[in-house]
């Protein structure tokens, strides 16, 4: 599971919303934990309403509070300022994983408009697409305030393929150390959802088309029965479903119907950054629902015996 997480902070509270879950997971791990905060060029003096550290030695004062007054005695934890001054401060971030060799990355999803626009176009965008290691984004409550977190309901989207079954490697080590059920779901589209080259197939050859997405389903469903069975043996309380329509929505609406504390995906920035944003489900779910998203990245031929 997790030995090292990395959490990256502005010195504002709308950030600190990513703490309660690197308390949570590192109790449950044993990982040590990195606060660290970068420097920025020509930083605007307010940040989400808070001032802007661009002191290094305020923002070595502020870390060091922040891990006293919020991880329990017990827990390893370090901080970490870049002071020399950053303008991009995600290409920051991802040159210090490839230093503290972290192995998840908890940050916050905020942004002036949003979710939305803090995933296109910003440093979550950057890091996830980049592919190095876990993130997980949480977003904030209304009120700018770090929620309780909590791991009893994995929701674990999977495909008929094996890429996505790194997703659910990491989605049963979590379930096991917290003692969280999961909930697997395949979706399949129907024809008026295909994408792309999809859809221009259904309109050529809609029958054809049809046809190959029914023995989709039938695949899926074998698919969930495998998996299933797996996880029964290592005792992780598991349910699944085979949904059709539109992928993002119905997971949306899975995470929601079964009170899911968090959704795992697998995803890859295998066909760029612009790309992969543009085409990728992730990016689409994280728009749809507000609870806490862990990206798994997809590595090249994974180890897919189960």
């Amino acid at each position: 599971m997790f030995k090292h997480i990395l959490v990256p902070l502005d010195g504002s509270l709308l950030a600190e919303s990513a703490l309660p879950a690197a308390v949570y997971l590192a109790n449950l791990t044993g990982a040590s934990v990195t606060l660290m905060h970068i420097i920025e060029k020509n930083a605007p003096q307010e940040i989400h309403g808070y001032k802007h550290l661009t002191d290094p030695d305020q923002a070595n004062h502020y870390l060091q509070a922040v891990a006293e007054k919020t991880f329990p005695p017990g827990t390893k934890v370090n901080h970490h300022v870049h002071t020399e001054e950053q303008s991009n401060v995600a290409r920051s971030i991802a040159a210090h994983v490839e230093e503290f060799s972290p192995d998840l990355i908890i940050m916050c999803a905020h942004g002036h408009g949003g979710l939305r626009d803090f995933l296109f176009g910003s440093i979550a965008q950057q890091l996830i697409a980049k592919g190095q290691i876990p993130v997980l984004l949480i977003t904030p409550t209304s009120d700018n305030e770090a929620g309780p977190f909590v791991c009893q309901h994995i929701l674990v989207p999977l495909d008929n393929g094996t890429e996505h079954l790194q997703g659910l490697h990491m989605a049963i080590q979590l379930a096991e150390v917290s003692h969280a059920g999961l909930h697997l779901v395949i979706v399949v589209p129907t024809l008026d959802t295909l994408k792309r080259d999809g859809a221009a197939a259904g309109k050529l050859l809609p029958a054809t088309m049809t046809a190959m997405l029914e023995i989709a389903e039938e695949e899926a469903q074998a698919t969930l029965v495998k998996q299933t069975a797996f996880l029964q043996t290592v005792n992780v309380p598991v349910t699944s479903d085979v949904h059709r329509g539109d992928p993002a929505k119905i997971i949306a609406n899975e995470a929601e119907n079964h009170g899911s504390d968090m959704i795992v995906l697998g995803t890859h920035g295998k066909s760029g950054q612009n790309a992969f944003w543009a085409e990728s489900v992730a990016p689409k779910v994280s728009r749809l629902v507000h609870i806490p998203l862990l990206f798994v990245p997809i590595q090249e031929d994974p180890d897919t015996d189960k």
